[in-house]
């Protein structure tokens, strides 16, 4: 019994080498992709600031460093954006080394949904959320108040908030996906519909800004999702 509990675990840990290997070498793969992007498009952040920068007229920079930083750190999100079918595709290849053959035929579907769902999240905050999260902010301006907006501080709300809906529009996906593959049922997420409130509601005070409306305007959307997902489910539950 000793020697075949210790062949199995010998088998359980060069299997768990396996799969960490594997995801290292997709993380570099993916990051060098971004770093590619990044400085393809760092030469035409001239052009795009100007239309970035166009909400709230103009902008500052506090250090001497702050408009160069801020250039490196536009050039990432935006290199990140172009590296996205890339960095999807690596993430759904290791989520398919660790399925059933029967299984794995589900990524190349979910792959190229999820990289739509990310575009559709990012549209949704860029062109909605962003402008009526800073408008909300900037009406605290007065007489005795004047706005005065760092340059580094505006790219990181707008990247930060762009960039995470796109992250939780992939919610419908994770559940459908999740029901596809045995792991989850309709049931289990409507009774557990309470506790994916109070998650939601964590998630997006960690994924915005510290203020009560960019908060809500990520929750609410959350929870919508998250009925979407809980429709999507039972379809596809029935179909199974």
């Amino acid at each position: 019994f000793l020697k075949r509990l210790s062949i199995y675990m010998q088998d359980k840990r060069a299997l768990l080498t396996e799969h960490l290997e594997e995801l290292r070498n997709r993380i570099i793969k993916s990051l060098i992709f971004v770093i590619i992007a990044s400085c393809l498009v760092y030469s035409s952040i001239g052009k795009i600031l100007p239309h970035l920068v166009k909400p709230v007229g103009k902008l500052v920079f506090l250090a001497p460093q702050e408009a160069f930083l801020t250039n490196i750190k536009l050039a990432f999100f935006l290199g990140l954006f172009l590296a996205l079918p890339f960095v999807l595709y690596h993430i759904w290849r290791f989520v398919s080394s660790g399925l059933k053959p029967r299984e794995r035929k589900y990524c190349l579907i979910f792959g190229p949904f999820s990289f739509i769902f990310f575009l559709l999240g990012s549209s949704f905050g860029y062109f909605l959320i962003v402008p009526i999260g800073m408008g909300f902010l900037l009406e605290f301006a007065n007489e005795y108040l004047v706005p005065m907006l760092s340059i580094s501080k505006y790219v990181s709300f707008v990247g930060t908030l762009t960039f995470a809906f796109g992250l939780v529009f992939q919610l419908p996906l994770v559940l459908l996906f999740l029901t596809k593959i045995g792991v989850v049922t309709p049931r289990f997420l409507s009774s557990h519909r309470k506790h994916a409130i109070v998650i939601i509601f964590i998630v997006s005070a960690s994924l915005t800004p510290p203020d009560v409306v960019t908060q809500v305007l990520m929750a609410v959307p959350l929870i919508l999702l998250y009925e979407l997902g809980l429709i999507f489910s039972k379809f596809a539950y029935r179909r199974e």
